[in-house]
């Protein structure tokens, strides 16, 4: 009997019914007062609560493997790395010898962020994989395994077949068909993503509902995140708009559907809260994934991929839409402080980017920078820094840098204003800086950019090239430490002037921008139904 509320409560757990799962350890507290199963469902509740305190105690009254979970899952609550990887990796290995799959999944779950902020992303996408397989929910499976594929171009290429697999979670789905509507007088574009709000994307969408042609085109926004000053900031131009938060993907497809939308553009891809399992219905008949993700969707109701001819390269299940000029175009959503540059007594170089960008081959060359470059520092700036062990983690991989020749600086809201203190940003790769490159350009620190050979890996050259500082950009490592080396005698030629170069550069031209998108659109429609 215990066992059978046991289940009931692991089932209430992937439905998120919190209160039932403390009436299934009630149930189980009538059977066995002291049972530390009873315990532990205590325990697990209270953590997806934010009781931290109550869920700690019952986890250790539970003392058992779920009790152990929610203790990992405290850690990873509090940012403690350190106490979290212990815990969980043990979890994680238990439960694979018992066979204890949905403990497992949990375990799997929870350290995953914590791996990404530690710089691991590339465990924590094999680790998400293997959750996607241990849950019988298939919307929670494909969730899972999206994250899996977003987490993976941190460290490679996506190939395009492990990518498809993502297809099968939407196998019982029967996709929306189309007929040519006659009696659009415009071509109806929609866009869809969570992240019309103070979000890195936000800076490149502003181009596209701002300055769109009237006479041809109708634009609609479909939002499916929350709400803040930038949403409303979005809705004050002319467009329409539909709120999709909280509604199922079958629901928020009916309604594109129903709107009859020519050509539906996800700005999401696999980023997180992903909108593809509502293109998967297939509520458009031409749909295009741009921005918001560099690698390809493997969705087969995707049928392009907005890209560019400087970022070419990869694997891809959708046709790629090539640009002339970037794939993006820059329209900062806040205000910029003021360039006010602070000339140091020594080179300050820089890297504002997430620290699980920062990869082994990156520190390599890196320090060789440092050595190349005496009395030179480098300022490294992210969330990482903002935690205690993830500090720890971040010296522990920088072990053979001049420590003394190193600041780690926490993430905060002036983040901006600091690249006043910063003489050279140094881009990440194979994934390289997007909003971060262009945030450096706009504040006047140029950025070193080494060239890739697939879309992800290419953001930085393509962002350069828009921008006209193409001599930036790195050829290779060697070349790339070259360039950083040679910048450190001249930097001070681009502080001043920068700015205004960058905003008067393809980069940031939104109208001709979108001119060449709309051709692309006009393109595609026509090639739809051969009008």
């Amino acid at each position: 009997m215990i066992l059978d509320w046991v289940k009931l409560a692991d089932k209430f757990a992937d439905d998120g019914d919190v209160e039932s799962m403390f009436g299934a350890a009630n149930e189980i507290f009538e059977l066995d007062k002291n049972s530390a199963e009873g315990y532990a469902i205590l325990a697990e509740a209270n953590l997806y609560l934010g009781n931290l305190a109550e869920a700690e105690k019952f986890a250790r009254l539970a003392d058992n493997l779920r009790g152990r979970l929610v203790l990992g899952g405290i850690a990873a609550e509090n940012f403690n790395l350190r106490e979290e990887f212990k815990i969980l990796c043990s979890v994680i290995n238990e439960a694979r010898e018992i066979h204890a799959d949905k403990i497992l999944c949990k375990a799997l779950i929870f350290i995953t962020n914590g791996l990404y902020l530690a710089g691991e992303a590339k465990t924590a996408a094999e680790y998400l994989r293997e959750a996607s397989t241990l849950t019988e929910n298939v919307e929670r499976a494909a969730e899972l395994y999206s994250k899996h594929l977003f987490f993976l171009n941190y460290n490679e290429q996506v190939k395009k077949s492990v990518a498809q697999d993502f297809n099968k979670f939407f196998a019982h789905i029967q996709p929306y068909t189309h007929k040519k509507n006659y009696s659009h007088k415009k071509i109806r574009i929609g866009y869809i993503s969570p992240d019309f709000r103070q979000h890195a994307v936000a800076n490149f969408i502003l181009p596209l509902i701002r300055n769109f042609d009237s006479n041809k085109f109708s634009v609609t926004c479909y939002q499916t995140g929350k709400s803040d000053f930038v949403t409303a900031k979005l809705q004050s131009k002319k467009i329409h708009w539909r709120n999709l938060q909280n509604l199922d993907a079958a629901t928020s497809a009916r309604i594109i559907y129903e709107d009859a939308i020519d050509i539906l553009v996800d700005l999401s891809g696999h980023s997180q809260n992903s909108c593809l399992p509502i293109l998967a219905y297939k509520p458009a008949p031409i749909q295009i994934t741009a921005l918001g993700y560099v690698s390809t969707t493997g969705l087969n109701a995707v049928d392009y991929f907005l890209s560019d001819k400087n970022s070419g390269g990869g694997e891809f299940t959708e046709k790629i839409l090539k640009l002339d000029g970037c794939h993006l175009c820059y329209a900062p959503i806040l205000k910029m402080p003021a360039i006010n540059h602070i000339e140091n007594n020594c080179v300050t170089f820089g890297s504002f980017n997430n620290f699980a960008k920062v990869t082994d081959a990156v520190l390599e060359l890196w320090l060789k920078i440092l050595r190349a470059v005496p009395n030179s520092k480098l300022i490294i700036k992210n969330k990482t820094c903002s935690i205690e062990s993830g500090r720890e983690i971040i010296l522990r991989r920088m072990k053979d840098f001049p420590l003394d020749r190193i600041e780690l600086r926490p993430y905060s809201k002036d983040y901006l204003a600091q690249y006043n203190e910063i003489d050279i940003a140094l881009d990440t790769f194979p994934y390289n800086g997007g909003l971060t490159t262009c945030e450096a350009l706009y504040m006047g620190v140029p950025v070193i950019v080494l060239r890739g050979n697939y879309h992800g890996s290419n953001f930085g050259a393509t962002i350069l090239t828009s921008a006209g500082f193409s001599e930036l950009i790195a050829e290779n490592p060697d070349d790339y430490i070259k360039k950083a080396v040679e910048l450190s005698q001249r930097h001070l030629d681009y502080h001043k002037n920068l700015r205004e170069k960058l905003k008067k550069s393809a980069l940031m031209d939104g109208k001709k921008y979108l001119r060449e998108i709309e051709k692309i659109y006009c393109e595609v429609y026509k090639l739809k139904w051969n009008a």
